[in-house]
Formats: C-alpha cells, sequence, structure tokens
C-alpha cells in the first residue's frame, strides 16, 4: 500500500514558529515501522497543499501529524482537502494534541485519529485496512462514524524503547538543510526517552506517556547516533538527565566508539545539573553546546504555583555551574497573564543580575490535556486555538491586553536589542554565512519572526 505521511506547518509569526522549524520526528519513526508499505513524507515548508503528490503518488492513505494545538485547524484543513482530491483515501491523524483531545478531530474528512505512540498502532491499522478487516479490533484508535466516535480502548505503551524503529530519516533528505534551531542549521533530532517523572501542571507530556517515564538503553542510542548525518544534534527528551547512569554511559560510548564530532543540545531540570555536575562536564567533553532549562519564575512562591517540584536556589546555581563551563544556556521563563508592570520590571532586573543571554518567555497556557487546563476551563477566555502559542493570553489579563502585550514585546525587545547583544550576533551570522551554515531563506524567516515578536500590535492581530 502507498502511504502518504505529512507535516503541517504554522505560517510565519510570533516566537516559536519562527525561531525553530525540526525535523518530523515523529512522522520518520511511524515510517521506519510501515515496512510493508511504500511510504512518502512530505513536509509542508512551503505551505502548499502537495496536489501533485496525491495524483503521482497514489496514496491509499494519509498520515497526518499534530503534536501542537496551534495546528489543530490546519489539520482539518488538510483533511477535508485531500478527500476532495480523492473521497476515497483513507485519511488518519496522530500525534501528541490528536492523542489527548481526538475530539476536535470529529470530522467527516478524517476516518480515524491514532491515540498513543503511533509506531505501535499504524503497522496494525494499516493492515487491516488493507485487508478489508474491521478497524474496531485494532487498539488505539478513536475511529469517526456518523452517529458519533468510538473508541477501541489503550494500547499498552512500548516496554521496550530499544524496539522502537529507526527513524527513516531518508524520506526527509530534500528538506534537510531547511531545519534549524535559531542560528544552528541543519538540525537533527533525536529521541533517547519518552515521558518525565516529574508533574508540572502546565505540561502535558506525562499525561500523553501515562505517567511514565522509559528509556533506550546506552547501546542503542549511540547506534542511531553513528547513523546520522552532518548538524547539531538535538535530543527531544523532556528531561535527558532523568537517568544520569544511563546519560554518562551514553557519553562514554559516544567517546569511546570515536563518533564524528557534534554539537549536542539537551533540555535538562536545574536540580539534576546541581547535583551531579560530573555528567555535564563528561558531556562537555564530547560535545555539549547548550542546555534548555525551564526557570519558569523567580521566586519559590511561583514554583509552587506551577509545581515544578525545585527551587530558584537551584537554578541559579546549575546557572553559573554552565557558564563557568561556558556551555550555552537556554533559560525559560512563564509569564502570567496576572502579572502587573512591577512583575514585568522584577523578571527584568532578574535576568539583568543573573546575565542571561538567551531567555524565552511564554504565556501561561492551559493547554489541552494539562492538569492547568482541568483546573481553570471555566476562566479560559477563547478556545480559538490559534492563540495556544504559549504568547497569547488566553486566561483574563489583570493589566488592559493592549498593555499586557506591550510589555510582553518589551521583554523580548529589552532582551535582544541590546547594542552588545545585537553585535555579536551580527558576527555570528557572518559565520554562519561564510560557512553555509546560514541560508538567506533561513535569515528572512529569523528575522521576520524577531520583528513580530518585538511589536506589540503582532499580538492583538
Amino acid at each position: 500500500m502507498h502511504v502518504l505521511l505529512v507535516q503541517p506547518r504554522p505560517r510565519d509569526g510570533l516566537g516559536f514558529k519562527s525561531v525553530i522549524r525540526a525535523e518530523p520526528l515523529g512522522l520518520e519513526i511511524v515510517a521506519g515501522a510501515l515496512t510493508a508499505h511504500q511510504v512518502k513524507i512530505v513536509d509542508l515548508i512551503d505551505g502548499r497543499l502537495p496536489v501533485n503528490v496525491i495524483q503521482e503518488f497514489a496514496p491509499r492513505a494519509v498520515g497526518i501529524s499534530c503534536s501542537f494545538t496551534v495546528d489543530t485547524y490546519r489539520v482539518v484543513e488538510l483533511a477535508r482537502a485531500f478527500k476532495q482530491i480523492n473521497p476515497q483515501l483513507f485519511v488518519f491523524v496522530g500525534g501528541h494534541h490528536a492523542s489527548l483531545s481526538p475530539e476536535d478531530f470529529f470530522d467527516p474528512a478524517i476516518d480515524a485519529v491514532v491515540v498513543g505512540e503511533g509506531e505501535t498502532t499504524s503497522p496494525e491499522l494499516l493492515a487491516a485496512l488493507e485487508g478489508g478487516e474491521d478497524l474496531s479490533g485494532v487498539q488505539g484508535l478513536v475511529l469517526n462514524r456518523p452517529e458519533g466516535q468510538f473508541f477501541t480502548g489503550f494500547r499498552p505503551l512500548l516496554a521496550n524503547l530499544d524496539e522502537v524503529p529507526f527513524p527513516r530519516r531518508s524520506l526527509v533528505k530534500d528538506y534537510r538543510e531547511r531545519y534549524f534551531l535559531g542560528f544552528r542549521r541543519p538540525l537533527i533530532t533525536v529521541e533517547t526517552s519518552r515521558g518525565c517523572p516529574f508533574r508540572c501542571n502546565f505540561c502535558s507530556v506525562w499525561r500523553f506517556q501515562r505517567g511514565k517515564f522509559r528509556a533506550m538503553s546506552p547501546e542503542r542510542v549511540v547506534e542511531e547516533l553513528a547513523q546520522l548525518p552532518p548538524g547539531d544534534v538535538l535530543f527531544t527528551d523532556d528531561n535527558f538527565l532523568a537517568d544520569v547512569n544511563r546519560a554518562a554511559q551514553i557519553a562514554a560510548l559516544i567517546k569511546g566508539e570515536r563518533l564524528p564530532a557534534r554539537r549536542y543540545i539537551i533540555q535538562a531540570r536545574s536540580d539534576t545539573i546541581v547535583s551531579h555536575p560530573e555528567i555535564v562536564a563528561q558531556w562537555k567533553e564530547v560535545g555539549l553546546n547548550q542546555v534548555f532549562i525551564g526557570f519558569e519564575k523567580i521566586d519559590q512562591e511561583g514554583l509552587e504555583q506551577v509545581d515544578k517540584r525545585n527551587n530558584v536556589e537551584n537554578n541559579e546555581r546549575a546557572l553559573k555551574f554552565l557558564q563557568k563551563m561556558k556551555i550555552g544556556v537556554y533559560a525559560s521563563f512563564i509569564v502570567d497573564p496576572q502579572f502587573t508592570k512591577l512583575d514585568f520590571q522584577k523578571l527584568r532586573e532578574y535576568i539583568r543580575r543573573l546575565k542571561l543571554n538567551q531567555p524565552y518567555f511564554s504565556v501561561l497556557t492551559p493547554l489541552p490535556g494539562t492538569e492547568l487546563f482541568d483546573q481553570v476551563k471555566e476562566r479560559i477566555t477563547s478556545l480559538n486555538y490559534d492563540l495556544f502559542d504559549l504568547l497569547h493570553a488566553v486566561l483574563p489579563t489583570k493589566l488592559p491586553l493592549s498593555e499586557f502585550y506591550r510589555e510582553l514585546a518589551g521583554l523580548y525587545r529589552w532582551a535582544y536589542g541590546k547594542p552588545l547583544y545585537l553585535l555579536s550576533t551580527a558576527g555570528w551570522v557572518m559565520k554562519c554565512l561564510l560557512r553555509g551554515e546560514l541560508s538567506l531563506e533561513h535569515l528572512r524567516r529569523l528575522w521576520y519572526g524577531a520583528t513580530l515578536t518585538t511589536r506589540p500590535k503582532a499580538y492583538l492581530q
């Protein structure tokens, strides 16, 4: 059977919409599991519907990824467009948001929603479809029927992540040079674990993973790393250092196997970094270049409000250690809709005191599937999913909305508009251009996103 897998993309815009474009790793893994079928991946980077692909490739089934809430409407639009081209197509949707909110995809153009791990359910779904079998016997599906949705029941999570098929990265080779994180290009994403042992109320990851943390063996991880094309590696694990012994073994194997030199980027908690500086130092030896840390709040009361189960002292100690090690830090902060002008000022002063070069600001957003959503759903001011991009307030703001966005845009303008930062960035851009790591299209996208993010009116449009 010919199977088309489609990755939708948001239009260029505020914040993360323009700062990062990662490869469709979930679809690559699903493709790795569909060895019995001919598979093609289409990444809608240019936003155009692949009508010619439908006509030439002639798929029997189309799978569309919806990992992010903001992609919901685009996914439904795509499904309707595919059905218009060929009403006989079997259209299914999967991904993070689709799994947690399958009701958002109850539409005549969508035949089924894959709930949970797509690489285990999709092969069985397509085999049943090809054999003309009743799909209600396939676990992990929400089937759309005229009378409503029918859930076939949860499929057990993979017990051994070493069984996850290797991503078929060759299927996106034509897009490879267009994947980036900021000025880093090309960017390769690698998953080595799933889930997180913590329970932050704004995060849906642990709910999607049913409260479990699972990890690949160090040997499986390094085997995949050895096969990667050139580029910086972003580990997509929500907490790469959740198992510090495993992290140490991976670093030792990278060194022992003498893998090609790379720059690695991880996400980690500050308390783990403070408790295990030797692991970070070990990773520095093999190429650790940047760490993403969710600082979230500047005081203990704020951290407790989001159930972070960490403390401000750990954040500051981890930062000082990483700065001493010359490892870059992406520091993320949550801007509460109830912020006053004084709260914005305190956040600026805190960042100035810590000498943070790359702070990121996101608005507290009750994403569907989170505990936060359940707690505040009666107070949500808009269920327009286009606004659930972590840069719009969908909860009541204490300041008038226009003033709130003026302060938010001002944070970004203040953090990234300093003459010294602009000068160093210009130098970095020139080096990237000379080395061929930065294209004009890439630079245009970054500039457009940065410009919008510092304009208050852009948030109100």
